[in-house]
């Protein structure tokens, strides 16, 4: 079991399934890793994750958590480390357990140094290997924001410890631009600005260094008002007269170290030496600044990967900045291949970039990768390409670079590139690598090694695995094997002629199968998806579920199957072909789909069992699934809900995909309608648009109009929520309400007027909105239907309080949230407590108003709705500012925006960005301000709202850069008092923003008896 809190808060058991962990069951593990060793009260628990206002609930949740975090422990095995005392819980890891403890061995416990300088160095960079980024990264509890900054702390001291050693060593070069970034980052830390200095100083720049010094003056005074030390002085002093004691200490260069990312070279590699002069000629040792690349392709299993990671670990020495590789999955079973936005995050991340300074667009990220190569000297191995369009992103500018491209395509588009196909191994060769597994036995057999190999297509693979089979087997002669290859090779006529000896060799391991084994076997080669679990391979073959447990054991120790993860079975993707084929020749056609069937049922009713566990209030709207003839193992409450769902969606996804392509229309249909809110609440949004995408077209085919409606309003769902595309979203809902009208379906008909109620809300078409509104009201109440009441109720309620009628807008979120509550819809619970707060806002009730996002804050997180957490935290900044809080503003804003683009939330990205150009404007920072403006001018613009008028007038108002004046004096309740409205003529202001008896935000006017807002007007409190 490894904890990792020196970055995300992560717990890993290699070789097991561990349960993930919601946000907060992260924190509370956090903290107490933190406190390893101690006892930690409930009472402390509760104070560290909500300060002094805690939730009623927050007892009850933290022994929710403590039970998640056991039962995760549990699946590793390691349930004994967290024990219960009477004083509360301890933890206690085991030495190598925790990053933080081994960090802390590395640093504080070290032994002395003072004789072995490089042997501390090399134990603190070890140590500061560990951190990951942003300590404790993802957290947002009370706890941790003291927490990080001790962490933080711990960590730039053995930063500072590293420097004066190196600077002791005469390494004042190589740490440079290390020191520049810490500095950067910790603009008051004085050591490290005096480290920077000095290194500067000793790297003959010293006008560099000065300056470096007159930047730390002028910020520690704006900021602090203090002066430096005296010792920064005299080292300023010392610099300037350039006195010799600063000059450096003569020692030999250090080597530079290198980071390698190539895979293991195996050590009994073979032959391909034309391939490989060729290759290293192309290269030729090339200095000129101009990029080589070679694209190897050949079919599967002929050995591209092990020729390209080979040629890596030979010419490693040639590139002393180091060696990279990526998988680009284009042949990983179940995987998709990675988009070159992804891989291009990991080849940044090699280069030793921190995340948090990768941009998100691909074409930045592509501009960044090519930045940072042109002055470096790089292998780069991109494994297992798709083609051309995938790997061009990829291909650095102008640098001493080798690019080394894989495929099973030719890469006949790529300029530039050298193609390299490879072809099965030479006789030679292929008899070499043999004998190097086999030993004596091959060199006794030669003419039968040579039947062997021809059986097995001379194709590398298929030789390693004949070959290690043989190896395994000290009775078996050379001959005897090959006999067994020829008799098994005339079974699979179906394979292509070059992929034979492939399935020949593979079929050796099939043949020593039990029936049940092998029947096991081929029914796994009809999954769509990329692993199975022992509940849906029994379902697969219709048997017990202990007994398929046990097939499957004996599957992987027969290495015909692997496990990646505990209770999850995968194949190698040449042998799901081998079994795939297989069962087309050994099994019925009606036996097959049989099995398909179960398998999809399986799928269904546990997905809709889970679902339901989660949105119990949708129950009589989703498909029922009968129970299956079968026994299977169903989630039992909402966290076993949620790991069976995220840990299967990629099989229910192709599943769907599946049954799709083969006419399987039904299920389609029926597994989208069931998965849609979970899809859609848990930001899975490009699935959700894939498989409503799908139900669409199966329900289109299968003339299913009822369907067809259902989906085109889920698909408009998917285009109004996630991409703010609310003109799309609209046109299907106009054609579902066509279409639900036309066969008299009044849910659906229902459902789409709410929906163009939602869409013309969102466009500020308020009166439209509330008609829709009302007419969908009507038939729901006729329907019965408590849960689309409640959502319509939410909607007039937004319309109310967007109009002024602020009494109206709490009546309808109040029968709103009673509906939901009593039908166990936490997503509906959350969104109209959020909805509650806005109308708090607009009345200047903001305590109120902060309550209630809080609940739906708790809500959101505990459930795990990281789009509804971002609207609870974009408003709880909107309170915040406008109650003058300006600094809590700007934290809340930016946790949203962080939320919304990890979910690709484009409304409440826009949100934060526009929440965070007010705050920074009403705090004088006006640069700031009008990059988060433009940021949301672009997001509004492209969503077509009409919140790009607005922030447009904002930017307009702004200072000209250049020209911005002093921040104004700030008012005793912290907002700028230039922000305050002004009263009119009679009337007596306070500095906190009140003035006859109202309180009036920015943008308010008081008139006699009213309060009037742009385009509306409403009763004062006056």
């Amino acid at each position: 079991m490894r904890f990792t809190i020196l970055g995300p808060v992560e717990a890993v058991a290699p070789g097991s399934d561990v349960p993930g962990l919601a946000p907060r069951h992260r924190a509370v593990l956090a903290y107490l890793l933190l406190h390893a060793g101690a006892v930690i009260s409930t009472d402390r628990l509760i104070d560290a994750m909500w300060g002094p206002l805690p939730p009623d609930s927050a007892r009850a949740q933290i022994q929710t958590t403590i039970a998640a975090i056991r039962r995760m422990l549990r699946a590793a095995d390691a349930d004994r480390m967290l024990a219960t005392r009477p004083a509360g819980y301890v933890i206690t890891p085991e030495p190598g357990q925790l990053d933080l403890d081994e960090f802390t061995s590395l640093t504080v416990g070290a032994p002395a140094v003072s004789d072995d300088p490089g042997a501390a160095v090399d134990r603190i960079r070890a140590a500061l290997a560990l951190w990951r980024g942003e300590p404790l990264a993802g957290l947002t509890a009370h706890y941790v924001e003291s927490a990080r900054a001790r962490l933080n702390g711990q960590m730039l001291t053995a930063v500072e410890r590293l420097a004066d050693l190196e600077l002791a060593r005469g390494r004042h070069d190589d740490l440079i631009d290390e020191l520049s970034v810490h500095a950067a980052a910790n603009p008051l830390r004085e050591r490290l600005r005096c480290q920077l200095m000095l290194a500067l100083h000793r790297a003959g720049r010293q006008t560099d260094a000065l300056h470096a010094a007159r930047t730390f003056r002028e910020t520690l005074a704006d900021e602090q008002g203090l002066d430096p030390s005296h010792a920064f002085g005299k080292l300023e002093q010392d610099i300037l007269r350039d006195a010799p004691d600063l000059r450096p200490p003569v020692t030999a260069p250090a080597k530079p170290q290198v980071t390698s990312f190539l895979p293991y070279d195996v050590p009994d590699f073979t032959g391909r030496e034309d391939e490989l002069d060729e290759l290293i000629r192309l290269w030729s040792g090339n200095n000129t600044g101009v990029v080589t690349i070679s694209a190897i392709d050949g079919m599967a299993g002929v050995g591209k990967t092990t020729l390209a990671v080979h040629l890596g670990h030979r010419l490693a020495d040639r590139f002393p900045d180091g060696q990279l590789f990526v998988d680009l999955q284009a042949h990983t079973a179940g995987q998709p291949p990675l988009d070159a936005g992804a891989a291009l995050e990991i080849l940044l991340g090699q280069l030793g970039l921190p995340a948090q300074h990768i941009p998100a667009s691909v074409a930045d990220r592509a501009a960044l990768w090519r930045s940072e190569l042109s002055s470096r000297r790089v292998l780069a191995v991109l494994d297992n390409s798709l083609g051309v369009e995938q790997v061009r992103p990829l291909l650095p500018g102008t640098s001493s670079t080798l690019v080394l491209i894989t495929s099973r395509r030719r890469l006949t588009d790529l300029d530039g590139a050298h193609a390299l196909s490879l072809d099965v191994l030479p006789a030679t060769d292929a008899v070499a690598l043999f004998t190097a597994i086999v030993g004596e036995r091959a060199a006794a057999e030669p003419l039968a090694v040579l039947d062997v190999l021809q059986l097995c297509g001379f194709l590398p693979l298929a030789v390693r695995i004949a070959a290690a089979r043989l190896h395994h087997r000290p009775r078996w002669t050379v001959a005897h094997l090959a006999d067994r290859l020829r008799d098994q090779r005339r079974r699979l006529a179906e394979l292509a002629t070059s992929e034979r000896g492939v399935a020949a060799a593979f079929t050796l391991s099939y043949e020593h199968l039990t029936p049940d084994q092998q029947r096991m076997f081929r029914l796994l080669g009809l999954q769509p998806g990329r692993d199975i679990t022992p509940e849906a391979a029994a379902a697969l073959a219709d048997l017990p579920l202990d007994d398929a447990e046990t097939l499957l054991e004996d599957l992987l120790d027969a290495h015909v199957l692997t496990q990646h993860q505990l209770g999850r079975y995968t194949f190698h993707d040449l042998l799901r072909e081998h079994a795939l084929a297989t069962a087309a020749a050994e099994e019925a056609p009606d036996a097959r789909r049989e099995a398909l069937g179960r398998l999809f049922h399986h799928y269904l009713h546990t997905a809709a069992t889970a679902v339901d566990h989660l949105y119990p209030e949708g129950k009589d709207r989703r498909p029922r699934v009968p129970a299956p003839d079968f026994p299977t193992s169903l989630p039992r409450d909402e966290s076993e809900a949620i790991s069976w769902l995220d840990s299967e969606r990629a099989n229910l996804m192709a599943s769907g995909h599946y049954a799709a392509e083969h006419d399987w229309l039904s299920h389609t249909g029926r597994l989208a309608a069931t998965l849609h809110r979970y899809l859609l609440g848990h930001a899975h949004q490009g699935d959700a648009l894939a498989l409503d995408d799908l139900a669409l077209r199966a329900a289109r085919r299968g003339g299913d109009t009822a369907a067809e409606a259902r989906t085109l309003i889920d698909l408009g769902q998917v285009h109004f929520w996630w991409h703010g595309a609310y003109e799309k979203a609209a046109e299907h809902y106009r054609h579902a309400l066509d279409l639900a009208r036309g066969i008299g379906d009044r849910r659906a008909a229902a459902d789409a007027l709410q929906a163009l109620g939602a869409v013309s809300t969102r466009r500020r078409e308020y009166d439209r909105a509330r008609e829709h509104g009302a007419q969908a009201l009507a038939l729901f109440r006729e329907l019965g239907d408590r849960s689309g009441e409640a959502r319509c109720l939410t909607y007039l309620g937004i319309v109310h309080e967007r109009q002024g009628r602020y009494e109206d807008a709490h009546e309808n979120h109040r029968q709103a949230l009673q509906v939901h509550r009593a039908t166990g819809s936490r997503i509906g619970e959350t969104v109209v407590l959020n909805n509650i707060g806005l109308v708090h806002q607009r009345q200047g009730r903001y305590d109120e108003a902060r309550h209630r996002h809080h609940e739906a804050l708790e809500l959101s997180r505990r459930f795990d709705f990281p789009g509804d957490e971002a609207e609870s935290l974009n408003a709880l900044a909107e309170a915040a500012r406008s109650m003058g809080d300006l600094d809590r503003a700007a934290t809340e804003h930016d946790s949203a925006l962080t939320l919304a683009r990890e979910s690709r939330y484009r409304p409440e990205q826009a949100r934060a960005h526009d929440g965070l150009a007010r705050v920074h404007r009403d705090l004088g920072r006006f640069d700031l301000a009008r990059d988060h403006a433009r940021q949301a001018l672009d997001l509004y613009t492209a969503l077509a709202v009409p919140e790009a008028d607005e922030i447009r007038t904002f930017l307009t108002g702004l200072p000209s850069a250049g020209n911005a004046p002093e921040p104004p004096e700030t008012s005793a309740a912290g907002r700028p008092e230039e922000s305050l409205p002004r009263p009119p003529s009679g009337w007596r202001a306070r500095s906190d923003g009140w003035f006859g008896g109202c309180f009036f935000p920015p943008g308010v006017m008081c008139s006699v008896g009213s309060c009037e807002l742009p385009g509306q007007t409403g009763t004062s409190q006056s």
